[in-house]
């Protein structure tokens, strides 16, 4: 089950943030305002799982790992926003 939640989060994060969200109790204690996870689930959703695994279950131990983690979590959303921009460039040529 843990596999399929990473590889449903990693193809449509949204959904899977959604999924946690309504089915478990992923979220609970890890964010201190309710904003954070607004602002995540709409521009950073990768990141946003990714910073809610290492506060979760590595107990917030920003090590190696997380850091890594987190560098290429930023890039998957970042990429992802590149290139649905491309795709809209050609979209319009």
């Amino acid at each position: 089950m843990p596999c399929l939640i990473v590889a449903l989060a990693l193809v449509a994060p949204r959904i899977g943030i959604a999924l946690l969200f309504l089915f478990t109790d992923f979220f609970h204690g890890v964010f201190e305002t309710k904003i954070w996870p607004v602002l995540g689930f709409v521009f950073m959703p990768v990141t946003m799982l990714w910073y809610s695994f290492v506060m979760r279950f590595l107990a917030g131990n920003w090590g190696l790992l997380a850091w890594v983690g987190l560098a290429i979590a930023i890039l998957v959303d970042v990429g992802a926003l590149g290139s649905s921009r491309d795709s809209y460039k050609h979209r319009l040529a």
